[in-house]
């Protein structure tokens, strides 16, 4: 008989956790589940409480006899979990507009996972991910942790690099929705094609063969510059040059407009701060509506809405990684692990994003196919500029904050940027303890926030 499992979800207050749960469901005769802990903080208490009402509901008309704890209490959730997921935003939503908002207004991008608004998630997130790993140590020490927390790859980075903790898979949904929806534009079925990626979180490249080992790449990426499959929802739809696209024989995931098509995609978040409003507070008018939702009593499965929250099959592919890992399934997911020689022009221990195979031993990344010079120095770069990140988190270097933002390519480096920098790290002074002396010598200068939005969050808090 399997032993009854543990799963602890931190950050369980998420609207995507409907979606984990029914992930869970659908598996259960292989994840004999006997517990799942729903962790959040103070803040997101109430939301909490509505979600682990909902997931109970759904577990209950699911037949399964699994009893949801909701709690505070990070440690008590953590002991004896056999395995351990983290979906949290530090700050919620109201960091994530400090992060578009501060950047758009002195005319830069403002995004969660790109540009300098990327940068300050993973300094919030940094050093709050390192305390759980250090929990994990005593409370679940055999415990797998399987992250969708982003930036996903910077965190998985510092899980392994910083926390020591190597039982760490990152996880990503885009990868996954291309692998869903791009097949039927040329008439495929998801299992009639091979898939092969490689590169960064949010920053990766693939190809796709059919089974007779026929490359099908530019086949499918001539039809996605008429469609929108593939594409995340917060993503805005401008097509990729094409002749840049047959230059490099691969598909960029779409995250690379922010890179190859900046001047387009900055006009356009320039042009929603200024009149709809940025990303996070369009998501918050669907967070708003989830949670009205996940009141009702009646609910007991995840609602439609929830697909245009923009995290779409990611919580299934957790519960995925999770099976494969128990059953040792050996199955080809796409996740953030050490690279271990998958991309040769990358060190070994750092962390990419490639296509693994999934089993009792964790991910065992499999080798891509050769890279050319223009994916390699911009690759080179942007896995230099994400450990630069990570160790101005750590140590709270503002020198190495600076040179972060300096070598990041969304980044105009000059006087603004600084002003930028130093305007969001007193923005977020709540959230980034090893910058606290900066911090204070900023605000006795006279720093002060612009966005009048930001202001009203900041003086509200």
């Amino acid at each position: 008989m399997q032993r009854k499992l543990k799963i602890t979800t931190i950050g369980g207050g998420s609207s995507y956790t409907p979606e984990l749960i029914e992930g869970f469901i659908k598996r259960y005769d292989s994840l004999p589940i006997n517990e799942m802990w729903l962790v959040d903080v103070e803040e997101g208490r109430e939301k909490l409480e509505i979600v682990a009402s909902l997931a109970q509901r759904m577990w209950d008309a699911s037949g399964h006899k699994v009893k949801v704890h909701a709690t505070l209490d990070r440690k008590e959730a953590l002991k004896g979990a056999d395995f351990v997921t983290t979906q949290f935003r530090v700050g919620q939503l109201e960091a994530r507009m400090k992060d578009e908002r501060i950047p758009a207004y002195y005319g830069f991008l403002g995004q969660e996972t790109n540009g300098a608004g990327g940068i300050f998630k993973a300094l919030r997130t940094v050093p709050v991910i390192l305390d759980i790993v250090e929990d994990m140590k005593k409370y679940c020490p055999d415990a797998y942790l399987i992250n969708f927390t982003n930036p996903s790859g910077m965190i998985t980075e510092a899980i392994i690099r910083y926390g020591k903790w190597d039982k760490t898979i990152g996880l990503c949904n885009v990868p996954i929705v291309a692998i869903k929806e791009e097949p039927a534009l040329i008439g495929k079925k998801e299992d009639e094609l091979i898939y092969r990626f490689a590169g960064l979180n949010h920053f990766h490249w693939h190809k796709v063969y059919d089974l007779e080992g026929k490359d099908r790449t530019l086949e499918i990426a001539r039809k996605l510059m008429d469609s929108k499959k593939g594409l995340p929802k917060n993503i805005f739809d401008i097509p990729f040059f094409m002749e840049q696209l047959e230059d490099m024989d691969m598909i960029p995931c779409g995250y690379h407009r922010y890179y190859y098509r900046e001047e387009e995609m900055l006009n356009h978040a320039l042009e929603e701060y200024k009149t709809i409003g940025t990303r996070a507070e369009q998501v918050k008018e669907i967070e708003d509506q989830l949670f009205e939702l996940y009141k009702n009593p009646d609910l007991d499965k995840k609602p439609e809405l929830l697909s245009e929250r923009g995290g779409a099959y990611y919580s299934d592919a957790a519960c995925e990684i999770i099976n494969s890992i128990y059953n040792n399934k050996n199955t080809q997911m796409v996740v953030s692990t050490k690279n271990n020689g998958a991309i040769k022009y990358l060190p070994d221990d750092c962390v990419v994003e490639v296509t693994s195979l999934i089993g009792a031993k964790g991910a065992t990344p499999l080798a891509f196919a050769d890279f050319s010079p223009a994916e390699i120095g911009i690759l080179q770069l942007m896995k230099n500029m994400e450990l630069t990140v990570l160790e101005a988190a750590v140590t709270g270097s503002y020198g190495k904050l600076l040179q972060a933002f300096i070598i990041n390519p969304l980044i105009k480096s000059g006087e603004t940027s600084k002003t930028m920098l130093d305007e969001m790290l007193v923005a977020n002074k709540k959230h980034l303890a090893n910058f606290k002396e900066t911090i204070e010598k900023l605000e006795a200068s006279g720093v002060e926030i612009k966005d009048e939005k930001i202001r009203k969050i900041c003086e509200n808090k």
